[in-house]
């Protein structure tokens, strides 16, 4: 076990719902060169516990990734109320992040290892001029996109694959065998598409790279025929851009079945 997933000792273990604005931030993993969400809920947990305290995440978002839903766990042997801990959590941690629940959890659980689904949604601004409401939260196209050419690629990504074709070139995921529950597309506003992806687990960078390639299908540039045989492919240079980490939000995190490998 890695110390990302270390949550040290202690024999109550409490579980947190993070929600968090990814912008300026090195992503969620703790870093020596950049402010993380892991490094500043620990200093804060550390600070409000007074004893140094791990937390393990259920996601490691990248580097300006968003989220709703982000899970995290620790141990500790205080007794602090749980209403205490998310109010004084909220107290310490910079304005981009907050705990939005606490709840005390079995032993047996971890953030990551125990998930049996993710839920994300990336957003892609489609006008001609750019949108400072938008800037940090969606990715700007400004011409139009196909939507039923990119209905109809998202239908070809549904289900179990090997999904090699669609992982970061520093992936180091032991299997690309994933599976997708449903990809959908919905407009919450007008000239906002929302891409919402939900399966058992993903690949680094998998959801953006699903995302690049959904606009490009969309902008012409590859035909939605195409994507079944991107994915037999098992290669990356067929897919694809990789949309960029603000468009990207990780909505929630699922512990309601059984984990596939």
């Amino acid at each position: 076990m890695s110390d990302d997933d270390d949550t040290g000792g202690g024999r109550r273990q409490v579980r947190l719902t993070v929600e968090y604005d990814g912008t300026g931030l090195g992503g969620w993993q703790r870093q020596l060169n950049a402010p993380t969400v892991q490094g500043h809920l620990e200093a804060a947990l550390s600070q409000l516990l007074a004893t140094p305290t791990t937390v393990a995440g259920a996601s490691r978002t990248d580097a300006g990734v968003h989220a709703l839903g982000q899970v995290a766990s620790f141990r500790t042997d205080r007794t602090t109320p749980l209403q205490g801990i998310r109010r004084g959590l909220n107290t310490l941690l910079p304005p981009q992040i907050a705990i939005t629940e606490a709840l005390d959890v079995d032993d047996r659980f971890h953030p990551r290892f125990s998930a049996t689904g993710k839920h994300y949604r990336y957003l892609i601004l489609c006008r001609p001029d750019r949108s400072p409401r938008w800037a940090r939260w969606a990715w700007h196209r400004r011409g139009p996109l196909d939507r039923d050419a990119m209905a109809a690629a998202a239908a070809a990504l549904v289900g179990e694959h090997d999904y090699a074709a669609f992982r970061a070139a520093g992936c180091t995921a032991r299997t690309t065998r994933r599976r997708i529950d449903a990809i959908e597309l919905s407009s919450p506003e007008p000239g906002l598409l929302a891409v919402d992806v939900q399966g058992n687990a993903f690949l680094r960078n998998m959801v953006r790279i699903i995302a690049g390639t959904l606009v490009d299908v969309g902008e012409g540039r590859l035909a939605a025929t195409q994507v079944a045989e991107i994915i037999e492919s098992l290669d990356r240079n067929r897919a694809g851009q990789t949309a960029p980490a603000q468009g990207l939000t990780l909505v929630a995190v699922r512990y309601d079945g059984t984990r596939v490998s």
